[in-house]
């Protein structure tokens, strides 16, 4: 046998190896049970790729995304084996990895319930167990068909193969513009073929390299993200290196599900979605528009403070504003479509600044105006699909708090690093404390518009102004807006899920839709280069965040109810009324629980409400001219004079604490 030269990567170690012909990528890694997969050329490959002369091989870690992918992926056949065990009628959708698990489509007669889905892990276990080889077999368009011929979905996807980015979300997992594969699940023993599917692979070298996984829920889901198409039923899973992986996975998405703003928005009574409305357009209650007014009214003073000028759009538009700005060209699939009278089409308004723009047209503007800052929360609406409507964080009525800037280009740095710095430090002042910025860049897509040297100016400028905050820059290619680069803030909530922010975008090419002029100081007309900026992103996904964050116990400034008074007996109330009259004087928000409810009764109502603080008051507070604190946690604070435990309460508002 001859000899081969391989040379193996592992981060900056390399390592050449001589081997003979028929050395699999397996061979290299005797005993070393963590690696799934290998990297060769960049691309990757089974542990069961045989090894050629030249080949730089980089051992592909289970715990490493791609690793993660590849068990996910690994797994989702095994489900899919599994149901058309129990359900031999199951006809086969796509099964990619997705962040954190991963799901398959079925086309079946019934939804499946709570108990097929035991079942079905029960049998996948069992497929587990056996330990099956993933073998992969390169075939062609006409020989798979004959394979699948009863595979209708699968028939569809190799019909648009060198397209699969088109087909459906997921489909490059099974099909792409090389040559045609299909994993073969055969036994450990007799090597007979037990299930196949169409798929572009990697795997796992068998099912017992799958260490931990969990079924989650079923769901409807429309072939290729199409109503015109078959309803399928979705199954999603979970799967991870290890027991303790899983477990603790499951235990943050039980913390995760205790904090979900839509439970928390009816129990503390904010805010709803009245079916009468339609999906993604919420109704504030009288609680849940405390908050927001606390959030707005502590935003706008924080930007007047720093010079903008408010002002105010119509939530209406003709249709050709939007055509000059260039959203109906680029995003008219985010808007509501037209509605006609007066022998015009109308367009609900998704976005704020083109608006923006004409308040800066509507007169002759100096180079002595500039910076103009102009700052709104203006009501938009977006045509979401019903199925990606998520409460607060994903709606199709929202308020933007949506800031504008008109600069020139000697301004445009100065101004990106004070915008940026403005925008970190309000968020942080709401309580969100750890962050990375994200770089979205154009790519070589038509859908981008503008000259390749007004891009790189712009994108050299954000890229300036992110490094300036020494925190993680991550790239982002491709993520443009379609007129301009932007960084958007991610922060990170008090379980570390990230959420996308702020957002901040340089656009040289509106003021060009627009013919925005300024005179300059030699009496020349300049253009103005225009940044976009949403702090909030939009003032009810940040308000559902905000809730997430804190679980519904939001501190004292931005509570309901700062403080609930809560009497010992009847003849305490009066006392407490006095105190709740005096602290309201302050400015806090101070109710007075008089209900014939027992005062353990109140209590738990009161922490259930997830008031920051109980006072409560009985003869001896009464006759000492004081009150007692009760926390969240269960703690207290006896006998504090009146004058001080109101001082307390104005002083822990004013500094913004959590308590």
């Amino acid at each position: 046998m001859s000899d081969v030269r391989v040379i193996i990567q592992r981060d900056s170690e390399r390592e050449e190896r001589v081997v003979t012909t028929g050395t699999t990528a397996a061979d290299l890694f005797p005993g070393e049970r963590t690696i799934v997969a290998a990297r060769v050329a960049g691309e990757l490959k089974d542990l069961a790729y045989a090894v050629a002369d030249g080949d730089e091989i980089e051992p592909v870690e289970i715990s490493s995304e791609d690793g993660l992918n590849i068990l996910r992926h690994s797994t989702a056949h095994v489900m899919a084996q599994a149901v058309q065990e129990l359900f031999p009628e199951a006809k086969l959708g796509i099964g990619p990895p997705i962040r954190d698990g991963f799901y398959y489509d079925f086309d079946v007669k019934e939804p499946f319930t709570p108990e097929d889905l035991k079942r079905i892990e029960k049998k996948m276990q069992e497929i587990q167990k056996r330990g099956q080889r993933f073998s992969r077999r390169v075939t062609n368009d006409d020989d798979a068909r004959v394979e699948l011929a009863d595979e209708p979905y699968k028939l569809e996807l190799i019909g648009l193969k060198g397209n699969a980015a088109n087909a459906a979300d997921g489909a490059d997992a099974e099909v792409g513009a090389g040559e045609l594969t299909i994993y073969d699940n055969l036994d450990a023993k007799t090597g007979e073929l037990c299930w196949k599917d169409l798929c572009r692979g990697p795997h796992l070298p068998t099912t017992r390299n799958i260490p931990a996984f969990k079924l989650m829920r079923s769901a409807a889901a429309y072939w290729r993200g199409s109503e015109k198409n078959p309803q399928l039923q979705r199954i999603y899973g979970t799967a991870w290196p290890s027991k303790d992986e899983l477990k603790a996975h499951l235990e943050f998405l039980a913390e995760a599900e205790k904090r979900d703003h839509r439970k928390l928005g009816a129990e503390l009574d904010l805010f709803s979605f009245p079916e009468e409305l339609g999906p993604g357009l919420a109704v504030f209650h009288p609680k849940g528009g405390v908050i927001r007014k606390v959030m707005e009214d502590y935003s706008r003073k924080r930007h007047e403070d720093s010079g903008y000028e408010f002002v105010n759009t119509p939530h209406i538009s003709k249709e050709h504003l939007f055509e000059t700005s260039g959203h109906l060209p680029h995003y008219a699939e985010g808007m509501f479509p037209p509605i006609e009278f007066d022998g015009q089409n109308y367009r609900l308004k998704a976005m704020n600044c083109p608006m923006h723009n004409l308040i800066f047209k509507s007169r002759g503007r100096s180079y002595r105006e500039l910076p103009l800052r102009l700052f709104e929360f203006g009501t938009v609406y977006r045509y979401e699909k019903s199925g990606v409507v998520h409460g607060l964080t994903r709606s199709r009525g929202f308020t933007q708090d949506d800031s504008h800037i008109y600069c020139t280009k000697e301004q445009m740095a100065e101004e990106l690093d004070k915008l940026l710095t403005f925008v970190l430090d309000l968020l942080r002042d709401y309580g969100l404390n750890e962050f990375e910025l994200e770089l979205s860049t154009r790519d070589d897509s038509d859908k981008f518009i503008g000259s390749d040297e007004d891009w790189a100016e712009a994108t050299e400028a954000l890229r300036q102004a992110a490094e300036k905050q020494g925190l993680p820059l991550v790239p982002d290619p491709g993520g443009a807006a379609y007129y301009g680069p932007k960084i958007s803030v991610q922060a990170k909530d008090a379980i570390g899920r990230s959420w996308q922010m702020s957002t901040l975008q340089v656009d040289f090419n509106q003021p060009k839709r627009f013919g925005l002029e300024y005179t300059s100081a030699d009496g020349s007309k300049q253009q103005p280069v225009m940044l976009h900026r949403a702090l909030f992103g939009s003032i009810e996904r940040f308000f559902g965040v905000l809730l997430e964050h804190y679980a519904g116990a939001f501190p004292a400034w931005l509570a309901p109810v700062q403080a609930i008074g809560i009497p010992v007996g009847d003849a305490h109330v009066p006392y407490l009324q006095e105190f709740a009259e005096e602290a309201k004087k302050r400015g806090l928000r101070v109710e007075v629980d008089a209900s014939s409810d027992r005062m353990q009764k109140k209590i738990r109502n009161a922490q259930r409400s997830k008031v920051p603080f109980m006072v409560i008051v009985g003869d001896d507070d009464m006759n000492a001219g004081a009150v007692s604190f009760r926390y969240r946690d269960g703690s207290q604070e006896n006998g504090i004079p009146r004058d001080e435990a109101i001082a307390k309460l104005v002083d822990v508002v004013e500094r913004r604490v959590q308590v």
